[in-house]
């Protein structure tokens, strides 16, 4: 409305007010109460649904950065925890490479303690020894032939 329409309307409404009886004003007065209550009553719903809506919005956001971080963390986890596996392995199979060099100097050095040599007992006797007639002949021994 222009400017000279709103004085206009306003001037008139002033004086309905001052010719309006007490009772209709004092309901007036109630309705306009009611009415702007119903107006800040309905904005502050507005604003509680935006916000909540906004939170759920917030939060659905949230729980997928949350499972995407996971997941990047896991997949960190699983590969450090791989590394760390073929180190030992090649750690482990170093050690046995080791060993087994180890083990094959030890028995071409290996020097007889006094448990390995032989004793007297073990010694074969005269009696022990064999005589010609136990000993094989060339008959007893295989040709190809035979």
């Amino acid at each position: 409305m222009d400017k000279p329409v709103k004085k206009a309307v306003g001037k008139i409404a002033e004086k309905v007010v001052e010719h309006t009886p007490e009772p209709i004003k004092e309901k007036v007065k109630e309705t306009v109460k009611e009415k702007a209550k119903e107006k800040v009553v309905g904005a502050f719903h507005d604003k509680v649904e935006h916000a909540a809506e906004t939170l759920k919005e917030t939060k659905n956001e949230n729980a997928k950065n949350v499972h995407d971080k996971a997941e990047q963390a896991k997949e960190k986890v699983q590969d450090a925890l791989l590394t760390a596996k073929d180190k030992i392995r090649n750690v482990v199979n170093a050690g046995e490479e080791l060993q087994k060099n180890v083990s094959e100097n030890e028995d071409s050095k290996k020097v007889k303690g006094a448990t390995d040599i032989k004793g007297v007992s073990q010694i074969k006797h005269a009696t022990e020894l064999k005589s010609a007639k136990h000993m094989k002949s060339m008959k007893d021994i295989k040709t190809r032939s035979s």
